[in-house]
């Protein structure tokens, strides 16, 4: 207790805490900016005594852990990635779905040039950002700046950025930009390739792609770089004791780079008291709880953008026309500096074009929409005026209940692409699907829909509309805080007390029971099948009965619904191969051991599970095949469709083809998932249990598959993860666990700790009520003055 003891002594003298039946820390006067009290695992507690300390102590510790990360993120979003790195590396896929340097530079820097985000920055709010944001946010500036003058380049301890030129202090603009660039992820970041578009030179024009290709484009993830979650809100009578709730934050993210959550607690005392974590760079909890309320985001249906075809002027491809009368496209000519081969800079220019609707493009995440002699497709992104996201979390980090996440999603209508789901202390669970999103109508699709959007609405959403009549613009809702998004009343939400949940699928059965109608078909699909991670997240959430303990141990069993389905068939086709060898695309190939596996399987991802590994292989290979013989019905969306169509002769090949592969990579049909899935850090491999989300596990895993090792990195999945439970006037029950850890630095201690216990199955204790934190055997005070 000695350590403890000295630590409260230094708090005392920096903060004058005292201790209030709240257990909330209270701070008085004096020099210090912010006080990070590290407990296990290096989770800061920031205490400040204001706004902009807060941001100031967030901006020094989220340095600390993770300066070259973000580092990165600065250099990309002043389109400076060409001028140190060269024109021809990979870009930034946090940020855009840029190519390469060059593009992700001129991308960036044609946002940077139109001004967009100072425009929006300068606006009060509610359009802009509220006073005390921009007080964290001028903190948060100072408080990375101080971190690198204090440690210098040079002290940098990451070999990723030591001594690095293009590691700087950084402006609030590049705070601003950051934000801007997390905002139009799901649209102007998703079709940056298809910006470079050129007027037609009289050459024979490209001819659009299919529609099956544009909606494949689609379910590649719009740009979202893979984002998934599930978020599982308990009411009280889906608890164990009947009372409180329980809930499940389990967002599914990158592993590497800028899509990184960081975790911390933030507390100005009798004025907010948060914990969670936030993507790098955000100071703010953007999933996490308060003394009475805790949420969770998933990645949402709606398509945030839109295209407009509009009709050319004849022999000029950069007039169109509206209402019969001619606009003239704008052009915006953008300038990057660019490393040459020599180490000198030479200018780059691009020329973009935009519309009344917005810039014009010929691409849609690899699907051609070319602009011809006769028309240009131009793209409108719901959230190019969105600067408003900050104010969201700002007012979801002081919420006591499931009706204030409600009024600040409502009141700032900021969320970008993502659903809310909530649960508070009152026994409420909450999901809510309040965001940005297009207002456009199903009348208005009828009546303004060109060929190929009839094609691509009914089935993924997307509007194309007819860009040359001014009656087919986007609409408006007067509840809404800017034209051309629908108002929150328009939006599907519900709120229960047995439970809601949301597995990035529409919003109709975030509850088997009361399945959610009525919302514009923009918003998501209705009565269609269900995805097989929200099947199974529904049978387990009506099932009852949660606590904390069980939530957790839900989620770590690594169940597979597709399992249950098929692995069963599975064994018993493949004990019917004549001989014992099954099809594959290079002849036949023994089975092995293979159908015993499949047979004895406990339909697990969990590390020690013999024939998970199989069956993960042979289910990547199953594509767009018609694998079940029981179709979809909408009137039993839990149970169907059912029954593996083992009787497809390619169905029969993917199984030996899975075999084979194994065999390659030196692996048996029935080893476990230890020896062929897991990570390297610092030399030390670590094993990692999870399935891939098409597999119907929760507790999802996208892993890198090496043709001669197995899976020997993650990709994304399973990254911040929260259960938080709520009973009687205690602090609330928390466990968390950072899959990656906190720190990218690998010099760092905490850089795969988080990662080892992941590996373990074990959880972090939360510290969220003074006495907790004071408790830490880690506990370590740093002051800020």
């Amino acid at each position: 207790m000695t350590h403890i003891r000295k630590a409260l002594a230094v708090v005392a003298a920096a903060l004058s805490i005292t201790t209030l039946g709240t257990g909330v820390a209270t701070a008085g006067e004096d020099s210090a900016k912010a006080v990070l009290r590290y407990t296990e695992h290096g989770i800061p507690h920031i205490v400040a005594k204001d706004f902009a300390g807060l941001g100031y102590g967030y901006g020094y510790a989220a340095a600390t852990d993770n300066i070259c990360e973000l580092a990165k993120i600065y250099v990309t979003v002043s389109a400076q990635r060409s001028r140190y790195f060269g024109p021809d590396g990979e870009g930034y896929p946090s940020l855009s779905e840029a190519k390469n340097n060059l593009h992700s530079d001129l991308f960036f820097q044609q946002l940077n040039d139109s001004g967009v985000v100072d425009r929006l920055v300068a606006q009060p709010a509610p359009q802009g950002p509220r006073p005390e944001v921009r007080q964290i946010v001028s903190g948060y500036v100072k408080g990375f700046n101080t971190f690198l003058a204090r440690t210098g380049r040079s002290g940098i301890t990451d070999p990723a950025c030591r001594g690095a030129d293009w590691v700087r202090p950084i402006s609030e603009q590049d705070f601003y930009r950051h934000f801007y660039s997390i905002a139009v992820t799901g649209g102007l970041g998703f079709v940056t390739e298809g910006l470079f578009a050129a007027p037609p030179s009289g050459a024979a024009s490209a001819s659009p792609g299919t529609p099956a290709q544009l909606s494949a484009s689609l379910r590649d993830g719009l740009g979202k770089g893979g984002l998934g979650s599930n978020g599982i809100a308990i009411g009280s009578d889906g608890t164990a004791a009947g009372q409180g709730s329980v809930l499940l934050g389990n967002p599914h993210y990158p592993w590497h780079d800028g899509r990184r959550f960081w975790q911390s607690q933030l507390t100005i005392p009798g004025r907010v008291d948060v914990a969670g974590a936030s993507l790098l760079g955000m100071p703010f909890v953007m999933i996490g709880h308060t003394a009475d309320a805790a949420w969770t985001h998933t990645v949402s249906t709606p398509v945030t953008f839109g295209l407009f075809e509009v009709p050319l002027a004849a022999g000029d491809p950069t007039t169109y026309t509206v209402d019969g009368k001619p606009e003239k496209m704008t052009s915006r000519e953008v300038t990057v500096q660019v490393r040459q081969a020599d180490g000198s800079l030479e200018p780059v220019r691009q020329t973009f074009w935009s519309t009344r609707y917005g810039p014009v493009l010929n691409d849609v995440g690899g699907f051609p929409v070319p602009w011809t002699a006769k028309s240009a497709y131009a793209l409108r992104d719901a959230n190019a005026t969105n600067m408003r996201g900050l104010n969201t979390w700002f007012e979801l980090d002081q919420a006591r209940s499931t009706a204030d996440v409600v009024h600040a999603l409502s009141s700032t209508q900021g969320v970008p692409w993502v659903n809310t789901i909530a649960t508070d202390r009152a026994g409420n669970a909450l999901y809510a699907d309040i965001q940005v999103v297009p207002h456009v109508t199903d009348e208005l699709a009828e009546a303004c829909s060109t060929p190929l959007g009839r094609q691509t609405f009914p089935g993924d959403q997307l509007a194309i509309l007819d860009g040359g009549k001014s009656s087919c613009q986007w609409g408006s809702d007067p509840g809404a805080l800017e034209p051309g998004i629908f108002a929150p009343a328009r939006l599907p939400q519900q709120q229960r007390r047995d439970y809601e949940l949301n597995t990035n699928d529409s919003a109709w059965l975030a509850n088997a029971k009361a399945p959610i109608t009525g919302y514009p078909h923009i918003v998501g699909d209705q009565a269609t099948e269900r995805n097989p991670r929200t099947r199974e997240a529904l049978r387990t959430a009506e099932q009852g009965g949660f606590s904390t303990d069980s939530m957790k141990n839900m989620l770590f069993t690594d169940h597979s619904l597709f399992a249950d389905l098929a692995a069963a068939d599975l064994a018993k086709l493949c004990a019917s191969f004549p001989g014992g060898q099954a099809p594959s695309s290079s002849g036949p190939v023994p089975v092995g051991p293979a159908c015993t596996a499949l047979a004895n399987w406990d339909h697990t991802y969990s590390l020690d599970s013999r024939g998970s590994l199989l069956f993960q292989q042979f289910a990547a290979r199953l594509g767009g095949l018609p694998r079940f013989t029981v179709p979809f019905d909408p009137k039993a969306p839990l149970t169907t469709p059912n029954t593996l169509n083992v009787g497809n002769a390619d169905i029969q090949k993917a199984f030996g083809n899975a075999i084979a592969e194994l065999r390659t990579a030196g692996l048996a049909p029935d080893a476990r998932l230890r020896d062929g899935q897991s990570v390297t850090r610092n030399g030390e491999r670590i094993p990692i249990h999870g399935g891939q989300g098409f597999l119907g596990v929760l507790n999802v895993m996208t892993p890198v598959w090496d043709p001669a090792h197995g899976n020997t990195e993650v990709v994304h999945g399973s990254s911040y993860l929260q259960v938080v439970g709520f009973t009687g006037h205690g602090c609330p029950d928390s466990s968390t666990l950072l899959t990656y850890s906190q720190s990218a630095n690998p010099a760092s201690p905490y850089f795969s700790d988080q990662t080892k216990l992941y590996s373990r199955g074990e959880w972090v204790k939360g510290r969220f009520c003074e006495a907790d934190i004071l408790r830490s055997p880690a506990l370590r005070v740093v002051v800020l003055r």
